[in-house]
């Protein structure tokens, strides 16, 4: 894809960009969004690549199951295992988890279950997270709106699906609704166009107040997954992330 980043397919469909020119400065898990229905885009594999070969880590992507397939029960402790098994190999405080959307729900309460057993990872990214799955901040309202790409109605079969058996209110579905108390530090990218916004907002204040460290980047007038697109709000967001995840 580029020569400063390289890819190879591993055990379990994963795939593994690294940068090329010396040892890795980190390790990161990549868990990408697309409504837990759809496979990862191009757009999320240049961002892989980019900060891949910026940050000078190596990132894990795992092709985990798609609803109806695979579920929250099944694939956020799945993931789980994946941050144990980095962690044990390279050391909690090398490691990262970068997601988007759909994505963050996973990565939030994939990140939970290690936290439990006192693994602090190095830092958690966070892009446009689906946080609730119940979708009944009352905030939304305000916002919904003015979402170009996402509304609550087409957006609630896909949450069924995922979901399977476990209720709405079950951290595993809706990790706002965790303890989020020992969690390594946050990363969230969000723009306030977004029906995803005011649940972050939500993560921002609960977690600072359980003491997590949080830098909370929100982007104004910005939408859905902002940080993937081709436009200089996009590139601010990738360079900040890119910087990060080298810190």
């Amino acid at each position: 894809m580029c020569a400063s980043a390289c890819a190879t397919i591993t055990a379990g469909r994963s795939t593994t960009w690294w940068a090329r020119g010396g040892r890795p400065k980190g390790h990161a898990l990549c868990l990408h969004g697309g409504a837990w229905i759809t496979e990862i885009t191009s757009h999320q594999w240049r961002l892989i690549a980019l900060l891949a070969s910026t940050a000078g880590i190596r990132i894990v992507v795992p092709m985990y199951p798609l609803a109806p397939h695979g579920a929250a029960a099944t694939v956020g402790p799945r993931a789980a295992g994946l941050l144990r098994g980095l962690a044990a190999e390279r050391g909690a405080g090398q490691v990262s988890v970068i997601e988007d959307s759909a994505g963050g729900q996973i990565a939030l309460s994939a990140g939970l279950l290690p936290r439990e057993e006192g693994i602090a990872l190095r830092r958690t990214v966070l892009t446009s997270p689906a946080l609730d799955l119940r979708l009944a901040n009352p905030e939304i309202d305000a916002v919904e709106p003015r979402d170009p790409w996402l509304a609550r109605p087409g957006i609630r079969g896909a949450i069924d699906l995922w979901r399977a058996d476990l209720p709405l209110d079950d951290p595993r579905v809706s990790p706002l609704l965790a303890d989020l108390a020992g969690l390594g530090p946050l990363a969230v990218f969000s723009g306030t166009v977004d029906i995803t916004y005011p649940d972050v907002r939500l993560l921002v204040s609960r977690a600072r107040a359980a003491g997590v460290e949080v830098d909370f980047h929100e982007a104004r007038g910005m939408v859905h997954v902002y940080p993937l697109l081709p436009i200089p709000e996009g590139r601010a967001a990738r360079t900040a992330m890119a910087a990060l995840l080298r810190s």
